[in-house]
């Protein structure tokens, strides 16, 4: 599977978990020179407590295109490590 923004791969990985439609890729298959620090949070009942990141790609900020579980509740545990993408982030293999 392969994240892309702004005509750029954000990241790209053969190893996704699928959850609730989203694939959430390694966290090290996230290309860090496209993001940027978020103090973004919001709540999901069953996963736990997401965080994100914002995506700059050529000049351009999308932020909190990306989210994450730091700390996900024990039966969201296939979301450890990992990030999924949103705001016209594209996932597709």
């Amino acid at each position: 599977m392969k994240a892309t923004w702004n005509g750029v791969t954000i990241a790209e990985s053969d190893d996704t978990v699928l959850v609730e439609g989203n694939h959430y890729f390694p966290a090290d298959s996230l290309k860090r020179e496209y993001v940027s620090f978020s103090n973004h949070h919001t709540v999901c009942p069953w996963k736990g407590t997401a965080s994100y990141y914002s995506l700059l790609v050529n000049g351009e900020l999308n932020p909190e295109a990306v989210w994450y579980y730091p700390d996900p509740k024990p039966e969201a545990e296939m979301v450890k490590d990992r990030v999924a993408f949103w705001k016209g982030v594209k996932v597709e293999p």
